[in-house]
């Protein structure tokens, strides 16, 4: 472990689509990051930030360890796992959310392991850091390869946003003294085969302004109706990728209404933003800008592939919500993808809203020995009000402060 910190002098870009077009200009600033890393071994492909011990002090979990903070130097297996994974292949650990299930108090562990197979939660012995945690079934079949933690049905609680054996809905935790129950999962669409283990494409959001969240993937979008239990929900047909990662929904262009964000294919090339137009009779559809094209020339920066996670997050402080995302590298190992072993880089594109609705976004450059995993998060950790970067790859895990 060492900790870093990094002025890297690549340029600063503005990337607005005029039709297929790009206009490309160059600034000279970029923020600082102090980087930390919390290890150099492949554990996991995703990571999340979490106070397991109570001593008011974030500490990091990637897959089976969890790291002390602020240091991050002392680890603890509350899980089975491997010392490291062979990066050519996968972990046991795609994707890991905290939350305190139970509701006693302290910080549990969520893990969404290799997609397809039933997950669990890991229930926290109150501070005792030797020794497994109590490992508890959450949901069968898990599967999805970007799941999301967020609250759907609005009573204040997260839920975990996944597609499960042909169905995509989301699985309610069983809190308080029934935590033991397994989760209850909520479907929102019909029956559909493409709707397997490695589905790819999943978000929240309220998309039509109605105050309900709403589920997206690839193909369009489930509008949630007064009653979340009629099913399916309404689908919208609207084609926002060919293979998602994860969906971003805000109000990019500050219009009053709310956009999509996306890679168009999370093991090629491809980013974007869907900005939403509304017709006179009410009718939603969305205008693509591009950030990254689908075939990008040798000349093109950023020419990454495989923006397979992002995160919203007002890295500027300006009130304005950006996006923070890169490359997961080797994803299907040396072989498997278009510029699977190019530079690992970790951006942030900043969001310039413009005059009459419209919108462009700044490419930063954080580091170029990360990337991203299947899972990339944000939060403010360093209490400086700016937030902070957490990843979990096959490069290992990292955390950037902002400074």
């Amino acid at each position: 472990m060492y900790r870093s910190m990094l002025k890297l002098s690549a340029c600063v870009l503005t990337l607005v689509a005029v039709g297929s077009a790009f206009a490309v200009s160059v600034q000279a600033k970029e923020p600082e990051w102090q980087k930390i890393v919390v290890s150099d071994k492949f554990r996991s492909e995703g990571a999340a930030f979490g106070d397991f011990n109570k001593d008011g002090v974030m500490d990091v979990v990637s897959g089976h360890i969890w790291y002390e903070g602020p240091e991050f130097k002392t680890e603890h297996q509350f899980m089975k796992g491997e010392d490291s994974y062979d990066p050519e292949s996968y972990s046991n650990s795609f994707v890991n959310f905290v939350d305190d299930i139970d509701g006693d108090g302290w910080d549990d562990i969520i893990i969404c392991p290799h997609p397809g197979v039933d997950g669990f939660w890991y229930k926290n012995p109150q501070g005792k850091t030797d020794g497994m945690w109590e490992e508890i079934p959450s949901t069968i079949e898990l599967g999805n390869e970007s799941q999301a933690w967020e609250d759907v049905n609005g009573d204040g609680k997260a839920e975990l946003i996944f597609n499960r054996n042909n169905w995509y809905g989301f699985c309610v935790p069983n809190r308080g003294d029934n935590y033991k129950e397994p989760w209850t999962f909520c479907p929102v669409s019909g029956e559909d085969a493409k709707y397997q283990r490695y589905f790819h494409g999943n978000g929240c959001g309220d998309v039509n302004g109605d105050g309900r969240v709403d589920l997206l993937e690839m193909d369009g979008w489930w509008e949630q109706p007064e009653d979340a239990s009629n099913v399916p929900w309404k689908f919208h047909e609207f084609k926002f990728a060919e293979a998602a990662s994860n969906i971003l929904v805000f109000d990019f262009n500050g219009d009053g209404l709310n956009d999509v964000f996306t890679a168009w294919h999370c093991h090629l090339y491809g980013l974007l933003c869907w900005i939403q137009k509304r017709a006179d009779n009410g009718d939603i559809t969305f205008e693509p800008n591009w950030i990254i094209p689908t075939e990008p020339g040798d000349d093109f920066f950023p020419k990454t592939s495989q923006l397979h996670s992002m995160a919203l997050g007002d890295f500027n402080g300006d009130g304005v919500l950006d996006v923070v995302s890169g490359k997961r590298w080797m994803a299907h190992g040396s072989q498997g993808d278009v510029g699977t072993l190019d530079t690992p880089y970790l951006f942030w594109w900043e969001t310039v809203r413009g005059d009459n609705g419209s919108v462009s976004f700044k490419c930063h450059v954080i580091d170029d020995d990360s990337g991203v995993g299947t899972q990339v998060m944000t939060q403010d950790i360093n209490g400086d009000k700016v937030p902070d970067v957490l990843v979990g790859n096959k490069k290992g895990c990292f955390v950037f402060l902002s400074k």
